[in-house]
């Protein structure tokens, strides 16, 4: 059994709960949350503490449920605890960075992390790559949508002036998105401040964005989301080839899926920091390694 902590309990960690009880191969050992004392109902008989030195075992892996912007800083404390982490981090220009920063100090504790190991980074990922093998020669447009993006709504809601937020994301094709912000604004803050804010953030500073004030948000909520990815390109010497992937999901619970997922596979790999690419496929998968490979190849 793998031991597993469930660090943050937001819509992503309720769904690594649903996901984690639906394994077979799961063990939760207690969940870390900023409020210990919040209790719901489904973590009835589950340890909940604020820090991982709380908890009643030390878990093999930590799945990482924080906001994106946090997961470096809390890795890098695991780790140093001897405990793997996994984390859906998502800011793709800084997935490089963080691997490298990881790295040396997975190893010197004997610890693994797979970090970016969502659906998108993560599983897409995957999935992209294995279309390059296809065609190694050619362009991938990776088109997100329509649906809500938990990393951009997470950073909204840290902005000053704003009471709740979703971000809707958009597809325009060839890898382009408008990003549609629906903002309750707190009292004092106007819609143009609030605007300037999101728009410099550099979740949305590269995308056309709309920043909407609404009455209520949660009236707007909507889980919803998917992906068409699509390569165009070269097998060989052989032009024209053409592949798609479709996609469309609620976003926590394929999130939590493969994250749980990743916690599995850490415990199979060496030492050190990895992305969900670098990950043997079938290093995700519960189940008898035979039966696996007879059942899929």
């Amino acid at each position: 059994m793998t031991k597993i902590a469930i660090v943050g309990y937001g819509n992503i960690g309720r769904s690594v709960l649903e996901a984690a009880r639906a394994a077979g191969d799961m063990e939760l050992v207690g969940v870390v949350r900023r409020d210990p004392a919040n209790v719901p109902a489904e973590l009835a008989g589950v340890t909940v503490a604020s820090d991982l030195a709380a908890l009643p075992q030390k878990p093999d892996v930590a799945i990482l449920c924080t906001p994106t912007r946090s997961v470096p800083d809390y890795a890098r404390r695991c780790l140093e605890l001897g405990i793997n982490t996994v984390d859906s981090y998502d800011i793709h220009t800084g997935i490089w960075e963080l691997k490298s920063s990881l790295d040396p100090v997975a190893k010197a504790h004997g610890a693994v992390s797979i970090h970016s190991a969502g659906w998108d980074p993560g599983s897409d990922s995957v999935v992209r790559a294995l279309l390059q093998a296809a065609a190694p020669k050619g362009i991938t447009y990776t088109n997100f949508g329509p649906g809500m993006s938990m990393g951009h709504t997470v950073a909204v809601k840290a902005i000053d002036g704003v009471k709740k937020a979703l971000s809707m994301t958009i597809p325009l094709g060839t890898s382009i998105h408008r990003r549609m912000v629906y903002v309750e604004l707190e009292g004092g803050h106007t819609l143009e401040e609030v605007t300037a804010r999101v728009k410099a953030d550099p979740y949305f500073a590269h995308d056309e964005t709309h920043v909407i004030a609404v009455d209520d948000v949660d009236a707007l909520l909507d889980m919803g989301h998917g992906v068409n990815l699509v390569r165009k390109g070269v097998s060989g010497v052989t032009q024209n080839q053409l592949f798609e992937f479709n996609m469309k999901i609620n976003n926590p619970a394929l999130t939590a899926q493969i994250l749980v997922g990743a916690a599995r596979a850490s415990l199979r790999q060496a030492p050190g920091a990895y992305t969900l690419i670098e990950v043997p496929v079938i290093d995700l998968l519960e189940g008898d390694r035979e039966a696996l490979i007879r059942g899929l190849v």
